[in-house]
């Protein structure tokens, strides 16, 4: 139930904005199609466990990655998640190192720290437990 709530949560339009620091960006698509919102904080934890699912990765495969996980609801622009990779690498929850990408271009690779699981963990607990609070006061709105 948990994650057809997280889905649901999820299932808002997408709009350029700034908020307590976080930047979004536009989805692209069909006019008219369903798209999604990245809610604030929640970019961070999806680059946490994309990093942690796939071992090192750079910034554009990350964001390809979460597109792809999300069946193409997200479209992130590649701001916004190197703006989420400087955020985790100055609180040492990733680190960094060359290396070259799928093309043969020189690119700057991002793996999770010790840090960043303990860190992913808390972040993965709390998401379920805001999930389940949301489920349950659905619940509760669908029996009145």
């Amino acid at each position: 139930m948990a994650v057809d709530v997280a889905k649901t949560v999820f299932e808002t339009r997408l709009t350029s904005r700034r908020f307590r620091g976080y930047s979004f960006g536009m989805a692209k698509g069909a006019a008219g199609a369903a798209k999604t919102e990245v809610l604030p904080g929640t970019l961070d934890l999806m680059v946490l466990q994309t990093l942690d699912s796939l071992g090192p990765q750079h910034g554009y495969g990350i964001a390809r990655r979460i597109e792809q996980v999300s069946e193409d609801m997200l479209r992130l622009n590649e701001g916004t998640v190197y703006a989420s990779l400087m955020r985790l690498q100055h609180r040492r929850w990733i680190s960094t190192s060359w290396g070259v990408s799928e093309n043969n271009r020189r690119a700057k690779f991002y793996a999770i720290t010790k840090a960043g699981r303990r860190q992913l963990a808390k972040e993965t607990e709390n998401w379920q437990r805001a999930a389940g609070v949301i489920a349950r006061l659905l619940r509760l709105a669908g029996q009145s």
